[in-house]
């Protein structure tokens, strides 16, 4: 093995302030880091798949769902994760993109709206001591879905 790079790295183990269930798309790469630091979340454990929060929503296979469930699991075991933040982007590819919407964007955002919103459920009947956050993010913004949640967050 041929050392590529020096980088010194904290050694000691950290609590996670959130867990961000998020798709991988890197077109919303800016958006996220900015949430992150809106947010003031020092740590975090991205769990990044292709359509991110769709796995709790309406996954495909029931194991999809139970694959990510255990993914916010071990965080929360590792890195004691209270809160988990469920987002959904615009013209994602695991839902087929704005076309699946017949380039209606609003009709879009609603749908991601309800889709967060029963991931959200789904997450809280699951894991019931989890403060859960949900956001939307298109092209021209972040937007929270559920200020009730959102309120729990920032004043955890």
């Amino acid at each position: 093995m041929r050392k590529a790079f020096h980088f010194a790295s904290p050694r000691e183990r950290y609590q996670c302030d959130a867990a961000i269930v998020w798709c991988f798309d890197n077109r919303f790469e800016a958006a996220l880091k900015k949430l992150v630091k809106r947010l003031g979340l020092a740590y975090y454990d991205p769990i990044r798949i292709a359509g991110g929060t769709k796995y709790l929503a309406s996954p495909e296979q029931e194991r999809d769902r139970q694959f990510l469930l255990e993914q916010i699991r071990i965080s929360m075991r590792l890195h004691e994760t209270r809160t988990v933040i469920l987002m959904l982007h615009s013209d994602c590819g695991a839902y087929g993109g704005l076309n699946a919407f017949e380039n209606d964007s609003r009709r879009e955002a609603e749908h991601h709206r309800q889709e967060l919103s029963r991931a959200a459920q789904v997450l809280k009947s699951e894991i019931p001591e989890l403060i859960v956050n949900t956001y939307f993010v298109d092209f021209e913004g972040v937007w929270e879905t559920d200020s009730e949640v959102a309120a729990a967050v920032r004043t955890a």
